[in-house]
């Protein structure tokens, strides 16, 4: 745990008791404040009180009267679509509004880590697909090379809850756009821009605050090297703005698909070919077609972010490429369950929406596609660059049929649930086929969350399987 110091004696309200509020309270109390907290669901507030947490209504009136400032949880919203009541009192009393995000690089600052030889170093990585994917790898390859380091943030522990790092320490972050759009305090050595797609777009006022609240990251921060996917003009926009010169190498400009140049410093990925170049000349490259954990085109732009990171932080290729061969991938994300008589069964179960699962299919050749669930606005239109590689489609979930009529040109059998939609895969799948599960729709019509679905499905491929 990381303490926080400079609170000693104060009162800090925590709103929100979920996994960062807790953590958050219990940071601050060992640094010497006194947290007082509140959650709008009294078995959160039990549960605090059990650890012996002060709780207090801060929708009443008068609540901040002697508190010094105010930790939100991210899901909260604080402007738009409206502010919370809570927050709003807070601006009204002139108490600031923080997250543990922002009190996490307060504390980085106020650290004896400078005395270090070699101070910890923070990676931050934001964007809207593939931040998991990339932290993690980032991580696993950092750990490969037998770098410390740790993982936290919008993945793995709450960002108080890691060990403070000791001498050469990485702290790998994965960051939300709910998170880097309130944290006062945003100081990272390397910040990673994925990408951009529309999302969270009622939270942020329109796609514009989306974009303004990643940016923070960079624009705030002033990271000592920037690595940008340039695949979107929000990304070659943010690449132009934090560049001085062409030749300036703080910014490094990451594709997937297009081939970069000029005398900075790039990597991209085409044909399954990783390349790094600089100062107008190759000096890495990576064969990723091998690499059985980072399928498709879509993990190739995370490899090329996770590589610039690590080439950032000192690694050499051959270092990288080998963590990158023993990545297993995440769970619930083109994660590979099993193989058997040629057929290769992958929950892609975080696939939630459009855009994720046209990324999924994209992926393998000659699909049977489990898809199906609660489906998002937009209707599935944008599936049809990936539905020639589906050779048939299982749809599951309560509006199965409707979904199905989605799908035109797609031969789609409605199984409403996974046992049946696996069985049937399974029953029909030819050597040198994917069954892959890509929903392209939230799980809540069935399940409690994305991960419940995959954990299904793969329960379903084991039993089918023997």
């Amino acid at each position: 745990m990381i303490a926080i110091h400079g609170h000693e004696g104060e009162r800090v309200a925590v709103l929100g008791l979920g996994r960062s509020g807790l953590s958050a309270a219990r940071s601050l109390r060992a640094g010497g404040a006194i947290p007082v907290l509140w959650d709008d669901q009294p078995a959160a507030r039990e549960q605090a009180e059990e650890d012996g947490f002060q709780i207090r209504d801060l929708t009443r009136a008068g609540a901040f009267e002697d508190v010094t400032l105010l930790v939100t949880s991210p899901g909260i919203p604080h402007l738009y679509p409206a502010p919370n009541p809570v927050i709003a009192a807070a601006w009204a009393a002139g108490v600031p509004v923080d997250n543990d995000i922002g009190l996490f690089f307060r504390a980085l600052g106020q650290g004896a880590w400078d005395a270090l030889d070699t101070p910890p170093r923070v990676v931050a990585v934001t964007g809207s697909n593939g931040k998991s994917t990339t932290s993690a790898l980032i991580h696993h390859v950092l750990e490969r090379a037998g770098r410390p380091a740790q993982l936290a943030g919008n993945i793995g522990r709450g960002v108080l809850d890691i060990e403070a790092p000791g001498e050469a320490g990485v702290i790998v972050l994965e960051l939300s756009s709910y998170q880097t759009e309130l944290a006062r305090a945003l100081t990272p050595d390397i910040a990673v821009f994925t990408n951009l797609t529309p999302d969270h777009l009622d939270r942020h006022g329109g796609h514009g605050g989306y974009f303004a609240a990643k940016r923070r990251l960079f624009a705030e921060g002033g990271p000592d090297r920037a690595v940008i996917g340039v695949d979107e003009n929000e990304g070659r926009f943010l690449a132009n703005q934090l560049s001085t010169a062409p030749s300036d190498d703080r910014v490094i400009r990451v594709s997937s698909g297009a081939k970069l140049s000029g005398p900075g410093w790039q990597v991209f990925a085409r044909k399954g070919f990783l390349s790094e170049w600089r100062k107008g000349r190759q000096v890495g490259a990576i064969d990723l077609r091998t690499i059985r954990g980072l399928p498709g085109a879509h993990n190739h732009q995370n490899a090329c972010a996770a590589y610039a990171a690590c080439r950032a932080l000192g690694l050499g290729p051959r270092q990288i490429q080998s963590g990158f061969e023993s990545y297993a991938g995440l769970p619930h994300r083109s994660q590979i369950v099993a193989e058997c008589g040629g057929v290769t069964f992958v929950n892609d179960s975080k696939a939630t929406n459009v855009d994720s699962a046209l990324k999924a299919l994209l992926a393998f050749d000659r699909i049977r596609w489990i898809c199906g669930g609660l489906q998002k606005e937009g209707g599935l239109a944008g599936l049809a660059p990936g539905l020639a590689h589906v050779s048939k489609a299982y749809v599951i979930g309560r509006e199965a049929a409707g979904f199905a009529l989605g799908l035109s040109g797609v031969e789609a059998e409605i199984c409403t649930d996974m046992a049946t939609a696996v069985a049937r895969a399974v029953a029909e799948a030819e050597p040198g086929e994917t069954v892959l599960l890509a929903p392209a729709a939230a799980s809540f019509d069935q399940y409690d969350n994305f991960e419940k679905r995959g954990e299904d499905f793969v329960e379903n491929v084991h039993a089918a399987l023997g």
